[in-house]
């Protein structure tokens, strides 16, 4: 959430910034209300040191003995008045705060000043690419739900049977595959210096709005209809959300925590891209990266989280690029992001298989995260940060497309055979 002061104060600059963005916001209704906000609390409070003299008055006029009484009186009668003029304001005010509030919700995060500018995904930035000499030279390399459905491993069919369209059942080796690829990332990110969490995998309502999943991507939820409860779209909701409402002591940043969890998205504003395979599934299972950090440290655990994620890729040999990505293609909630994109044979190009995100203080003044220096007076707001630590069915992808071999069989990445029992599937 932006900040309203600065919002008030430099209006030209957030404005500025926010027009680097795709889609169109407009700063006039939120200042318009807040100038009406701060006329009726600078009313009020005239209001409430006039009720306050009065009741004074009256108390110093009783005290003194022979009181005139109508004077006394007349001194009531203004208190009263002022009194109904106090409790219309109250809620007048309440009310303007929550329209500010609603409309602030709505904006999104504003871009760093070392996001590239640029208005679609063809001008993001290509920052350094790895492992071109691991990209398969075999021509006759088969997408991974065709290879993956001739050896028995997915069924997309009884999938669509079971629920509809964009789901997947594993079996056998397939299942196994993706269970050492979780304890994999996991056990490497816990080495890393993340401690796990296996969190709840329904939030409610605050938990979606604090992190800005909502209102914005409200579409994109599935919501049970008879709770204020959301299937989580990624374990960075519940993760972030353990600590909203909360100020931490300084000394315990940074926090670093992993969680695998399955993720459900309608994919609302994707229909008829990826309908085949596993690259956009309404249900996949992902390892999700989130750090909470001291201001000061932002930059770096950035770049360092990327680096988390990379190590990943490079351990599983699988060919990857890194983006930067532009001011007209970063999240609703991030001020800078890192797309990490594996290449996929059968497409001939690099698909994203992580996003690195730093929110700064955004999804923290959402949720009311804050921490206290040692020594100092004062809160301020914790800075978050998430990545994909990988998306678990795009790890498969590509690996079944970069491990086929020429008589159909995948071979099994070496980091992944002691988990998985073998060598080839």
């Amino acid at each position: 959430m932006l900040d309203i002061r600065q919002i008030r104060e430099q209006p030209e600059l957030v404005q500025t910034k926010l027009d680097l963005r795709a889609g169109t916001y407009d700063l006039q209704p939120i200042l318009a209300l807040d100038r009406q906000q701060r006329e009726l609390e600078l009313n009020r409070s005239q209001l409430q040191a006039r009720s306050n003299e009065i009741g004074k008055l009256v108390g110093e006029k009783m005290r003194a003995g022979n009181p005139d009484a109508a004077e006394i009186q007349t001194l009531k009668d203004e208190g009263n008045t002022v009194k109904a003029q106090l409790a219309e304001l109250e809620p007048a005010e309440r009310e303007l705060k929550a329209q500010i509030q609603t409309l602030i919700l709505q904006l999104p995060n504003l871009p760093s000043d070392t996001t590239p500018i640029g208005r679609t995904e063809a001008e993001n930035v290509e920052l350094r690419k790895w492992g071109d000499e691991y990209i398969p030279t075999n021509p006759q390399i088969l997408p991974h739900w065709e290879i993956g459905e001739k050896l028995g491993i997915l069924n997309f069919e009884s999938s669509a049977k079971l629920a509809q369209s964009r789901f997947v059942t594993l079996i056998g080796a397939g299942a196994a595959l993706e269970r050492a690829l979780i304890s994999f990332m996991l056990d490497r990110q816990i080495a890393a210096g993340y401690t796990e969490v296996s969190p709840p995998l329904l939030v409610n309502s605050a938990s979606m709005t604090a992190t800005g999943q909502l209102p914005k991507f409200a579409e994109d939820g599935f919501k049970c209809a008879d709770d204020d409860l959301w299937l989580i779209p990624t374990a960075e909701v519940p993760v972030t959300n353990l600590y909203r409402e909360q100020i931490l002591t300084s000394d315990r940043l940074p926090i670093y925590h992993c969680a695998y969890t399955p993720c459900f998205r309608r994919e609302a504003g994707s229909a008829g891209r990826d309908t085949r395979g596993l690259i956009r599934l309404h249900q996949f299972n992902k390892v999700e990266l989130v750090k909470f950090v001291h201001p000061d440290t932002s930059a770096q655990e950035h770049e360092a989280l990327v680096r988390d994620v990379e190590a990943i890729l490079q351990a599983l040999k699988l060919p990857y690029r890194v983006l930067a990505l532009c001011t007209g293609d970063i999240g609703f909630s991030a001020a800078k992001c890192y797309d990490l994109e594996v290449w996929l044979p059968s497409a001939g190009k690099y698909r994203e298989i992580s996003s690195c995100s730093n929110f700064l203080d955004f999804q923290s003044r959402r949720g009311d995260l804050r921490f206290k220096e040692t020594g100092k007076k004062g809160t301020q707001f914790v800075h978050t940060l998430n990545g994909s630590g990988l998306a678990i069915g795009r790890t498969m992808a590509a690996i079944l497309e970069n491990y086929q071999q020429p008589d159909g069989s995948i071979a099994i990445p070496e980091v992944l055979q002691a988990y998985l029992g073998r060598a080839v599937l």
